[in-house]
Order: structure tokens, then sequence, then C-alpha cells
């Protein structure tokens, strides 16, 4: 094949519609009730994983939204000690930190749940002391 053969077939494809160029695709099939699409991960929930020095930093994150304090900063603070208490479900100060912060958005029961939970993990420590006292003003 010569050159201006070859150069002629490819000006005539370049010129055929859009619809005639591409071989026709198969129609997708809906995926089957019993073998459902992979879900996506971005909002798949959040897996946590015991981790005692995550739940540390996100108290001490926490510690730093309660000085800046305001609601936001209350709010900011609640959400940083949740995940505190989901990273180590034993820290008990995390949950009484959870709970001064709920008593400072004026959230009475969410701050009762967090002290009797700081009473239950450790009976015997200075902070279940603070949190019965807590408690009783509640």
């Amino acid at each position: 094949m010569s050159f201006a053969s070859l150069l002629g077939l490819f000006f005539s494809a370049a010129l055929l519609p859009q619809d005639q160029q591409k071989p026709a695709q198969q129609p997708q099939s809906p995926p089957e009730e019993g073998n459902p699409p992979e879900e996506d991960d971005t909002v798949a929930p959040e897996k946590f994983v015991l981790n005692p020095l995550e739940s540390e930093r996100n108290v001490k994150v926490g510690n730093f939204y309660m000085r800046k304090g305001g609601p936001s900063g209350y709010r900011a603070a609640v959400a940083r000690y949740e995940r505190a208490t989901k990273f180590n479900p034993s820290n008990a100060e995390a949950f009484f930190k959870l709970g001064e912060a709920e008593e400072k958005l004026k959230n009475k029961d969410a701050a009762k749940i967090a002290f009797q939970r700081v009473i239950q993990i450790d009976p015997d420590s200075k902070l279940a002391h603070e949190a019965k006292k807590k408690l009783e003003k509640i």
C-alpha cells in the first residue's frame, strides 16, 4: 500500500460519524441480587482498633478545644473525646473529659453516662471520685 492510500484510509475513517467508528458495546446488565457490587470504602463506617496512643492523642486535641471554649470548641472537644473512647474503651480520662464537655454543652444525660462509665472503668481512682461528685450535682 502506498502512503497516499494509507493517508486516504485515515482521513476517511476520521470523517465517519462517531457511532460508526466505535464497535458496538455490550449493554451492561444490572448486578445480581446475590452478588452486589463492592461498597465504596469512603462511605463505609470507620473501624476502631484498640490503640491507646491514638486515644491519648485525641484526648490532647480535645483538651485544646476545651481550652478554646465556646459552643464550637466544646462540640469539637466532644468529638475528639468520643474518638478517644473508641480507640481505647477503658480510657477513664477520656470518658471523664467527655462528661465535662457534655456538661458545658448542657447535655446532662450524656454527661451522666460518661461519668458513670468512669466509675465503672476504674471505681477506686481519683477520677471516679471526681465523677461521683459531678453526678451528685447534675
